[in-house]
């Protein structure tokens, strides 16, 4: 019996820094090295010893109880089992606990070697493709050359020309050979440390040049040559470079000083830019689900590790037998491949790779970076983006008969959004005696329900949310009116707020919880305290719905020859009512004579022409602003309202707009809708 004392507390943090990690770390962070590829054993249901699930390295499947069931219960907690060797704690540490696979070969790390640009090609000072052609064993890097044996060759050639020269007369045979030599001479200096060749010039240079150079392939070359950078050396030689350099070539060369004086500066290696310890992550965060008719649905991480263990041990074995190199170059090519997708199968995609590892012909596998990054991953959706309570989502509709500051909230999802408030009015008005019954009264329906749901909701405030939420005005709060069906029916005239039509728009909606969000909801968010740009200062409800617009214009323009034209009355009032009668047409020209109120007073009451749509459009307006006698236009709108605040303030803006709507107008802009949808 072992008592495991070295617990480490994971929620002991100042800071989060990102940085490579050394193998060395890699191993830190693991529980233990995973050998075999299985999961769990479909006939006993219990994770597979050394597999991607093993209760020994990754913790207990049930709390408190070892795998062999030596050790059961919460007194033997912090116990390793010396049976099993499951450390007896909870199972939720299977959330939290790693291993790691360690590689019979090291490989290089995607991000590192794909992306633009791709590092590891700019430490080497070569292109990305050249990197990758010998990273997948397409060519090979010369790492190392004896600069003596290639002067002993240089010098031996010269030797040979001038002895050859002697023994010929004809100049053009001399010229020959001259040309010969430069050629043989050139391809000498052109060997040198970090040059990329395709695995027929290396044969060629081999058979010719073979005792002064040396090449390698694959990703294990690279990750020699970097172990051996001195990279303050490096520094020094950069800098020197740099000055020395064209315009053209320093921009390159500016980039890669920078990520040397990074290493440096935080104390990392290039070497670890390759992989030779893989880290796996807690089984909790790659599950097997078991489905009917004992299948198990699991996650693409899984297969992908899956991948990656057969053939790293596929790899060791041959290494074991002591394989022919072409076996054992395309075992660690089929490795490295395995590990890219493991670490970011949508690279490789991207990169024109043709081994995209795919579920089936249809799918690719997610792989780690697909798991992480996205409107899916796990930092947006999981970590940034949390479900809220108190909330909901439906599409949106016009609601023409609300206030400014109102929305139309479905009963059914105001039931659920006010639901703890309903429970407590029905647990106080002992209609109910637990949360269980006051629930299954909501489950019903009952009338009751209905009705203090209307008192809870008198005096509350919601949030609606429109996404993208680009500015402040893409959330405010509107007091809720319940309505019947499914949408949640919103002002038009906050419309230009929200940037919302509606073609299928939807909006989120929030609940207020506390005193003081809701006083704030009221205050600072409600729909018509916010009816001026924040950025601007221009009005949200200037541009009106069209259905507005169009009535404003039709009801207010004049017609020659309708009905009830030329007709002289006394006051608007008579006008009014002689339209009500069916006298006078509403477009048709009429004198009135002007009264002495402020509106008309700029008529000295005197006749003047207008029509019956002009007074009633005026009606609406606060007694003492000017009479408007002209067609009603976007723009003459425009200027009404901006006129209107100047004169009166922000507050008075709701009820006029509201006015505006609620009268006649609206409905002329939706009769004659119809009338041309008819036509």
């Amino acid at each position: 019996m072992i008592i495991n004392k070295n617990q480490k507390q994971t929620t002991d943090f100042d800071l989060i820094k990102l940085s490579l990690a050394s193998p060395e770390s890699i191993q830190s962070w693991s529980h233990g090295e995973i050998t075999k590829p299985e999961t769990i054993n479909y006939r006993t249901q219990r994770s597979e010893r050394n597999g991607l699930f093993d209760e020994k390295i990754f913790g207990p499947d049930k709390d408190y109880e070892c795998y062999c069931g030596k050790y059961k219960g919460i007194r033997y907690r912090g116990i390793v089992c010396e049976k099993c060797g499951v450390e007896i704690t909870r199972s939720i540490v299977r959330r939290e606990r790693m291993g790691h696979i360690a590689l019979s070969a090291p490989v290089s790390h995607i991000w590192f070697l794909k992306s633009m640009p791709s590092r590891i090609a700019l430490l080497l000072g070569t292109t990305s493709s050249d990197v990758e052609k010998v990273i997948y064993f397409a060519g090979y890097i010369i790492t190392k050359v004896s600069v003596e044996d290639k002067q002993s060759i240089l010098r031996d050639l010269d030797a040979e020309f001038k002895s050859r020269v002697k023994s010929l007369s004809d100049d053009t045979e001399k010229a020959k050979l001259k040309e010969k030599l430069l050629l043989r001479k050139r391809e000498i200096e052109d060997i040198i440390e970090g040059k990329v060749i395709d695995e027929v010039a290396y044969h060629n240079y081999s058979i010719k040049y073979g005792t002064f150079f040396e090449a390698e392939i694959g990703a294990e070359a690279i990750y020699n040559i970097f172990r051996s950078i001195d990279l303050e050396k490096l520094r020094d030689k950069t800098k020197e470079e740099l000055e020395k350099s064209k315009s053209i070539e320093s921009v390159k060369i500016a980039k890669r000083l920078s990520i040397i004086q990074s290493m440096i500066s935080s104390k990392t290696r290039p070497e670890w830019m390759f992989l030779t310890n893989i880290p796996v992550i807690p089984p909790a965060m790659r599950p097997m689900v078991p489905l009917d008719g004992g299948r198990y649905a699991t996650s693409d991480v899984n297969d992908l590790y899956r991948r990656v263990i057969n053939r790293n041990n596929r790899l060791k074995k041959l290494k074991e037998i002591s394989a022919p190199d072409v076996i054992l170059r395309n075992e660690k090519r089929i490795l490295q491949e395995a590990v890219d997708a493991l670490i970011d199968n949508s690279i490789r995609h991207n990169s024109g790779s043709q081994a995209t590892s795919r579920a089936n012909k249809s799918r690719e596998l997610k792989s780690l970076a697909d798991n992480l990054g996205g409107k899916k991953g796990l930092f947006r959706q999981n970590l940034l983006g949390k479900r809220v309570d108190y909330s909901g989502r439906s599409v949106i509709v016009v609601g023409p008969n609300l206030k400014l500051h109102q929305c139309g909230l479905p009963k059914n999802m105001a039931l659920e959004l006010f639901k703890p408030f309903v429970i407590s009015d029905l647990l106080k008005k002992e209609l109910a005696y637990n949360v269980r019954g006051a629930s299954r009264l909501i489950e019903d329906k009952i009338p009751e329900v209905w009705a203090i749901l209307e008192e809870v909701i008198k005096d509350k405030y919601v949030l609606l949310n429109r996404a993208p939420t680009l500015h402040r005005l893409g959330i405010q709060a509107f007091k809720p009116i319940l309505i019947e069906g499914n949408a949640i029916q919103v002002h038009p005239l906050v419309c230009n707020a929200f940037n919302a039509d509606f073609d299928g728009d939807q909006m989120a909606v929030h609940v207020p919880l506390s005193p003081e969000a809701q006083l704030e909801a009221k205050e600072i968010m409600a729909a018509d305290k916010n009816i001026l740009k924040p950025g601007s200062g221009d009005p949200t409800i200037s541009n009106k719905p069209l259905d507005i617009i169009l009535g404003c214009y039709w009801m207010t323009k004049d017609v020659i020859g309708e009905k009830g034209e030329g007709l002289i009355f006394p006051n608007p009032n008579q006008a009014i009512t002689a339209y009500d009668f069916g006298i006078v047409e509403y477009r048709a020209k009429v004198k009135i004579l002007g009264t002495d109120s402020p509106k008309y007073s700029k008529f000295d009451g005197q006749l003047f022409e207008t029509t019956i749509g002009r007074l009633l459009f005026n009606a609406v307006l606060p007694k003492d602003y000017p009479y408007v006698n002209e067609e009603i236009t976007n723009k003459r709108l425009k200027i009404i309202i901006d006129e209107l605040i100047q004169k009166y303030g922000v507050e008075a803006i709701p009820p006029i707009m509201d006015k505006i709507k609620d009268f006649e107008i609206l409905k002329f802009g939706l009769k004659l809708k119809m009338k041309l949808n008819k036509q």
